[in-house]
């Protein structure tokens, strides 16, 4: 017997409204970090004569490398990779969803021209569906608002806030690190200035016309494994020498630069200040970054879209049932 190369979902779903008329066709493959979506991505982009679009809010910036676990020399050089490096951190430069979005647009359409097929890969969830769903419209920050909220977290300290937002809206709070302050600050935003939860904004905006046609996989190792490969990857983040790109960080001036709370480097800037050892440092980004996988699974799994994938994937026959399905280059 064949085995399956999709999940069978647990219980029925929504479906999602198809794709407007003319719409690109692109693969999308998300999940959590360290489930190998770099890799699968490379291989079916060889395969169907494609090209990668990232969508990993981290690997935008230039000089923060080891951390964020970008694609490899060897792997940028077998298939082309689109938006990883396009922001300075030294410039001050820093990428909203929106400005994803405009990029991602561009780099689709200019693959698309030269017949080759757009595969974005990535687990910003907030990115990938503003590019098939588009920006949920919501109001302005509200400068006086955010005042106040941002001088009651220097006060009470950000998980006071993370708090309020476990109360007011547990779904958004699920998905936000109470690490990140700008997120956890504009979903209470939101709720105060539309008195709606954030996550009954996105629950609407889920079911949009798709702006892409697009056949949206999920890579989701089993649980022992994905925490297997997340405390491997963090080891040799930290071993191939985080420490001394967080230093070379501090030398130029970006110690409080907002990029550089990305998963282990805070971590590394407390060895790099002789206020932890590397094994505790190590310890502690594994913890976070298997808190942030959780999320991500959670982010993922709410969204009609995706597609599981049965475990474990071969290559091969994802790409061949892709190709049958129309998702290929012109000459692939």
């Amino acid at each position: 017997m064949k085995r399956p190369l999709v999940q069978t979902p647990s219980k029925p779903r929504p479906l999602p409204r198809s794709a407007r008329a003319g719409a690109s066709r692109v693969v999308v493959l998300v999940g959590p970090t360290a489930s190998g979506k770099t890799r699968l991505g490379v291989e079916l982009a060889e395969r169907l004569n494609g090209e990668i679009i990232s969508a990993d809010s981290q690997q935008v910036y230039r000089g923060l490398d080891l951390g964020t676990a970008k694609p490899s020399f060897e792997e940028r050089h077998r298939v082309p990779h689109h938006l990883v490096d396009v922001a300075d951190l030294d410039a001050g430069e820093s990428l909203s969803a929106g400005a994803f979005v405009r990029l991602a647009d561009e780099a689709i359409a200019d693959v698309r021209r030269r017949g080759r097929l757009p595969l974005i890969v990535g687990g910003t969830g907030l990115w990938i569906r503003s590019l098939l769903r588009g920006i949920v419209e919501a109001p302005p920050v509200d400068p006086e608002l955010r005042r106040r909220l941002e001088e009651r977290a220097a006060r009470e300290g950000r998980e006071a806030l993370h708090a309020e937002l476990c109360r007011v809206d547990p779904d958004t709070a699920a998905q936000t690190s109470p690490r990140n302050l700008v997120h956890v600050l504009r979903a209470l935003e939101l709720y105060r200035l539309t008195g709606q939860r954030p996550s009954e904004l996105k629950a609407r905006h889920a079911f949009a016309e798709l702006r892409y046609d697009a056949k949206v996989l999920g890579l989701a190792p089993p649980r022992e494994e994905l925490y297997r490969r997340i405390d491997e990857r963090v080891a040799q983040m930290f071993v191939q020498g985080l420490v001394d790109e967080v230093r070379a960080f501090v030398s130029r001036g970006l110690r409080g630069a907002a990029q550089t709370k990305a998963l282990g480097y805070p971590q590394a800037l407390a060895v790099a200040d002789g206020r932890t050892s590397v094994a505790e440092a190590v310890r502690l980004t594994a913890r976070d970054t298997r808190h942030y996988a959780k999320r991500q699974l959670t982010w993922f799994r709410a969204d009609p879209l995706v597609e599981w994938l049965a475990w474990p994937v071969v290559a091969e026959e994802l790409a061949d049932r892709l190709s049958r399905m129309g998702f290929r280059g012109e000459t692939g």
